[in-house]
């Protein structure tokens, strides 16, 4: 079998620290959520589901994010791609709102959410540590977020039942997290941000603790559940072909600079300069590379 990279690839396949995270599942449909204004440049605000402009963030004058552009399309899947350090988790942390951003502004579904209090953003979080609460079993780690916001019992049971036989989790209802294999403990964190219908659903670097056979099986699950709820999601992550696979579009960053917004076909067949080559393009090249002295 011949591998080479080509412009019409075929991918597209307790609580630690996070106590206060419930509020980011929250459902919003305020109205005081500050309409955008008609005396803007343009409207790609009010088109997107998501537009960040010129958002910027330091520490002590170490530049993390400079002048950071980029639209989400509604229902589409968004990677964030960049080496450690490049500034992708904390962009991601800016546009929940759990930390703010030293200039720039976010715009959801045109509205000006810049301010907002995480609770009020519409959006959901899956972290890497999947932040469970041991103390309690699978169903009510998802029914607890539901009856958290204020949903009552019965449909909180309900839906709760609905999201962990969409993550293929129904068996292991009556389980505690330490039962649970890694992968499955990630599943029960996406089943919970489903829960609530969150317009949008950040994901940071969710599956890198895991084996690389779990990541795949998550992977292929959760691209299957983008595509059957049309979610919004955004994800980090600095995994080249994590990216690629699971994306409509990839947002290339480094040190804290937009270097290429695209589809993977695109970005393969136009590397915008040389680091999209050296990080995406020869990384790629050589994992097939080393992969293909095996295949016949």
């Amino acid at each position: 079998m011949d591998f080479q990279l080509t412009n019409n690839p075929t991918c597209g396949d307790n609580v630690t620290g996070h106590t206060s995270c419930l509020c980011t599942f929250q459902k919003c449909r305020g109205d005081n959520l500050g309409v955008l204004t008609t005396t803007r440049r343009d409207n790609r605000s009010a088109t997107f589901k998501v537009v960040a402009e010129n958002i910027s963030k330091a520490y002590d004058k170490n530049s993390v994010l400079r002048r950071v552009n980029f639209d989400v399309r509604d229902g589409e899947f968004f990677s964030i791609l960049g080496s450690s350090g490049c500034g992708k988790t904390t962009l991601l942390q800016i546009l929940i709102g759990l930390l703010d951003a030293d200039d720039g502004k976010i715009f959801k579904d045109g509205r000006d959410i810049t301010t907002l209090e995480p609770a009020r953003r519409g959006m959901g979080i899956v972290f890497q540590n999947y932040a469970l609460f041991d103390n309690m079993t699978v169903f009510r780690n998802v029914a607890y977020a539901l009856q958290f916001h204020g949903v009552d019992t019965a449909a909180a049971r309900q839906k709760s039942a609905r999201m962990l036989d969409i993550v293929g989790l129904s068996e292991f209802a009556s389980k505690m997290p330490a039962e649970l294999s890694g992968g499955q403990q990630q599943r029960v964190a996406i089943a919970r941000a489903l829960a609530l219908e969150p317009d949008v659903i950040l994901f940071d670097e969710p599956l890198s603790a895991l084996d690389a056979s779990t990541r795949l099986d998550i992977r292929r699950e959760l691209k299957k559940i983008q595509r059957t709820l049309g979610t919004t999601m955004i994800y980090v992550t600095h995994d080249q072909e994590e990216a690629f696979a699971l994306s409509d579009r990839v947002m290339i960053l480094n040190r804290g600079v937009v270097s290429q917004i695209g589809t993977p076909e695109e970005i393969i067949s136009s590397p915008a300069n040389d680091y999209v080559q050296s990080f995406v393009v020869d990384n790629l090249q050589f994992k097939i590379d080393s992969l293909r002295r095996f295949l016949r």
